[in-house]
């Protein structure tokens, strides 16, 4: 019995998809954790907002310097393959940075060093994951596990950074020691899927390397839709900045930073299990450019506050914004993609999902060391609304996009 595509729980049905899903909120969920307790510890260490810029510096070079590598090797070997390969990294950073936690840590470079190389783990996971969803489950059900996936990330984000608080308010090697324990979980489901036919792909030279590029270049929507989000969350991310709030602003502890860092999580899960059973179904464009400008006015509030209810709030408000925009790019993205570039084209997306978040933070920390935290958040929130405008202009094409279906 067919399963009718607006289903709720469609994706579902599909059992490798089923391990995949909890793999990676396996994954994401220990990297909250570990995110979390390098930001305090760090900040704890240093008492510097920069080297909370750093941290997101460090773990943005790798996608950048490895994109034309990670898209390619998605494409070329097995993408179940390529992802347990890079989680198994990341279980031997964790034991790392356990290792430092336990040793006494004296200075941040330690840190950094891992986190640069749990970024080059992250660069070929995530190309690798984004493509083998459309190998799970049939192109009826796709938007539908497009909506779970990044559910699955939120539903992390929420559950990760509240553990991480916790867990690093009992000792940072605490934290460590779980977050590595649910990687090797991860690493388990991973080998309960089964490799899928390798795409058909014409033998990989220096050319075919830019081929992600090229088509990139050439879909003015799919332009448009990434490169609108690369600019919004660079100019008004301020997750880097969180733990400044929680200290000093807010005057919160590890497990009020874990209550901060959930929060956008919270709205982001509710607004993917709405949007799973009730999808969009028209005004695509308009209604990610509208979102896109709410994500940055939400971000104005939690600059301004310093109340930590409304904090919050508009936290979660954020991260309710940010996941409609999510849905409608990857969903444009994955299904106006072809099968044999589709890696390469989601190594692409990485470099300007890790401009957005991770080199948004290296901005957040330098503009808040230069300016001020206050100022370098509602500055963020202001350009985010100004891109929102900039963008209907520059990409008439997005804007008027209607329906989220696979290009004929």
């Amino acid at each position: 019995m067919s399963i009718p595509p607006a289903s709720r729980l469609a994706a579902f049905t599909h059992k490798p998809f089923v391990h995949y899903w909890w793999a990676r909120f396996c994954a994401t969920f220990a990297v909250q954790i570990i995110s979390v307790a390098v930001a305090w510890q760090v900040y704890d260490l240093t008492r510097d907002p920069f080297d909370l810029g750093v941290i997101g510096l460090v773990q943005f070079l790798p996608l950048l310097l490895l994109v034309l590598v990670t898209g390619s090797v998605a494409d070329r070997y097995g993408r179940r393959l390529v992802m347990t390969i890079s989680i198994a990294l990341e279980v031997l950073c964790a034991l790392a940075l356990l290792w430092f936690s336990w040793r006494g840590l004296v200075s941040p470079v330690p840190v950094f060093v891992a986190l640069a190389i749990l970024a080059v783990a992250r660069a070929f996971f995530g190309p690798a994951s984004q493509a083998l969803t459309a190998n799970l489950v049939p192109v009826e059900h796709f938007a539908n596990a497009v909506s779970w996936n990044s559910s699955a990330w939120q539903t992390a984000s929420i559950v990760g950074p509240v553990a991480g608080g916790l867990l690093y308010g009992i000792g940072p090697t605490v934290a460590y020691s779980v977050a590595t324990l649910i990687l090797l979980l991860s690493l388990g489901l991973l080998l309960l899927i089964p490799e899928p036919p390798p795409a058909i792909v014409r033998k990989i030279t220096f050319a075919s390397l830019f081929d992600g590029l090229h088509f990139i270049r050439r879909e003015k929507i799919v332009l448009g839709a990434i490169s609108l989000d690369l600019f919004a969350v660079l100019l008004g991310g301020a997750v880097a900045l969180m733990p400044v709030y929680a200290r000093d602003i807010l005057h919160l502890g590890p497990w009020g930073l874990g209550l901060l860092r959930a929060a956008p999580g919270v709205g982001a899960v509710v607004t993917a299990a709405y949007m799973a059973a009730s999808p969009i179904h028209d005004h695509a464009g308009r209604i990610l450019l509208l979102f896109v400008a709410l994500f940055g006015a939400f971000t104005i509030v939690f600059g301004l506050s310093t109340v930590a209810w409304l904090s919050i709030v508009a936290l979660a408000l954020i991260g309710a914004a940010d996941m409609v925009s999510v849905v409608i790019r990857e969903t444009l993205l994955q299904l106006w993609t072809p099968d044999e570039v589709r890696g390469r084209v989601n190594a692409v997306n990485m470099v300007f999902l890790g401009a957005s978040n991770e080199l948004g933070e290296f901005r957040a920390g330098f503009m808040a060391a230069w300016i001020g935290v206050v100022p370098a958040v509602v500055f963020g929130g202001v350009g985010a609304v100004a891109v929102a405008a900039a963008w209907a202009w520059l990409f008439p094409q997005l804007k008027d996009a209607r329906f989220l279906h696979a290009r004929e």
